[in-house]
């Protein structure tokens, strides 16, 4: 693409790191990226000239952004599966599991959100915490009440951040407090939270609703089938839970007896399609995963949450190999973290601990981890051809991550302003420290390891800048 027939409003310049197949991650050193004013790549130069940066300098209305020392840009994480309005309880989930859980902790809090200031003061801070954590995009269950389901959307689009926003449906198995007043309510309060997407963002370029059956059990067969019909015809995604815990594959057992397993509740109920994402899938049988392969439904690993409530290790090497899409999920509050990064690493140490018995295939390396925290989330919610790489044609969501740089007493004599200098344009005091010798892979290790917040500078979203790390 000439550079003279596009319009450019922005040129980063730096290292570029993103997943280019399940296993490798593609390092594009002293390269440039630019970028429309609608959010758009348009051009991906590598390496970048000194001559083609003095050029662009000089066009009227173009911005340089340039990468330092210890820096480099990473596409913007994905998470598929997070409730916000159970974000205050994030960490406090004792020693439940996931059923008692629900009743002590969750029920009692999401009905709280009905007071509208109290929605707001929760929504704007776990929406401001997964930005600070370089979520670009999530995947977000709300309550059952349509008031706090919409502000939660508005939160979302005034932020910046790309969300699916799905209220709560749930008209049986729930606290009377709690709890739909019966199908024809649920489904009608469903529509009137997806019309409102659609309003406050008419061409979903942000926000859109999502179809939220909370999880069979608290959904009557009438209801899932209204869903599964409000699917079919509206083209919207759906979100829900499946084999989580054995408590609750006994409990839908028990609840479902004419169907063959959980997956087939679904399924009956037209809930089971390439738009429908699955949280957790940690005891699928096999048939159940064929079942999801064959309807090309989408799976939500959310590793933190299945130990902190030892629901159990999800086998994604099994899941891979048979070609389902998987992503990561924190699964705010069940997960004690915001953070996908989180969820990344907690990934490859759970499959870990799956390889102790499935053998060293299950193992998941830090490129596939990264994989399921950016393309894999994408495809999952439909994004793939949007989000999730640094590709012409995609979209800038993007991370700048910054690491510390560790000087040594040699160069300290020599120049210890310039080193100084290095340290805080590395992104000061981070929890990843550089000593120079390391690679672009070895740093990245580092980064999914031990990194957090402190170490995302910037963050955007379609082009605009949503966060960016106090000095």
């Amino acid at each position: 693409m000439a550079i003279q027939s596009v319009v450019l409003k922005t040129i980063y310049v730096g290292t570029f790191i993103h997943s280019v197949s399940l296993a490798e991650l593609q390092v594009l050193k002293r390269s440039a990226v630019a970028v429309d004013e609608s959010g758009k790549i348009l051009l991906v130069e590598h390496p970048v000239e000194a001559s083609m940066l003095e050029m662009w300098a000089k066009e009227a209305g173009t911005t340089i952004v340039e990468a330092g020392p210890g820096q480099f840009f990473f596409p913007g994480l994905i998470d598929t599966h997070i409730h916000a309005s159970q974000y205050p309880n994030s960490g406090i989930f004792g020693k439940s599991t996931l059923l008692d859980w629900l009743n002590t902790y969750t029920f009692p809090l999401e009905a709280s959100l009905a007071k509208p200031s109290k929605a707001k003061r929760v929504y704007s801070r776990c929406v401001a915490r997964t930005l600070s954590h370089g979520t670009t995009t999530a995947a977000y269950y709300a309550t059952r009440d349509v008031t706090s389901t919409n502000i939660l959307a508005t939160t979302c689009h005034t932020a910046g951040q790309r969300a699916f926003v799905g209220r709560c449906c749930m008209d049986c198995m729930a606290p009377d407090y709690y709890r739909d007043t019966d199908a024809a309510t649920s489904l009608a309060d469903t529509i009137k939270c997806a019309e409102f997407c659609a309003k406050l963002d008419p061409k979903g370029e942000l926000v859109q609703s999502i179809i939220t059956p909370r999880f069979a059990p608290s959904c009557s067969r009438e209801l899932m089938r209204d869903l599964g019909d409000f699917m079919a015809q509206s083209g919207l995604l759906c979100q829900t839970h499946i084999s989580e815990n054995k408590g609750e594959i006994e409990l839908v057992a028990s609840l479902f007896p004419e169907c063959k397993n959980y997956a087939t509740v679904y399924d009956r109920a037209g809930l089971l399609s390439e738009k429908t994402v699955l949280a957790h899938a940690v005891h699928l049988t096999d048939d159940e995963i064929a079942l999801v392969k064959m309807r090309g439904s989408k799976i939500s690993h959310c590793p933190v949450s299945n130990a902190a409530l030892t629901s159990g290790a999800a086998k994604v090497r099994r899941l891979l190999d048979e070609g389902i899409v998987v992503g990561l999920g924190t699964d705010v509050s069940g997960g004690y973290s915001p953070s996908v990064l989180e969820a990344a690493r907690q990934a490859t140490m759970t499959s870990r601990f799956v390889s102790l018995t499935e053998g060293e295939e299950a193992k998941l390396s830090v490129e596939e981890a990264l994989y399921l925290a950016t393309r894999g989330g994408a495809e999952v919610l439909g994004l793939q051809k949007t989000v999730g790489a640094f590709e012409v044609g995609m979209e800038w969501d993007a991370l700048l991550v910054g690491c510390t740089f560790v000087p040594d007493e040699e160069e300290c004599d020599e120049d210890e302003d310039l080193l100084q200098a290095k340290q805080a344009v590395g992104g000061g005091m981070t929890p990843v420290d550089l000593f120079g010798w390391e690679n672009w892979e070895e740093m990245v290790a580092k980064w999914l390891y031990s990194g957090d917040d402190r170490n995302v500078l910037k963050v955007w979203v379609k082009g605009r800048k949503v966060h960016e790390k106090p000095a």
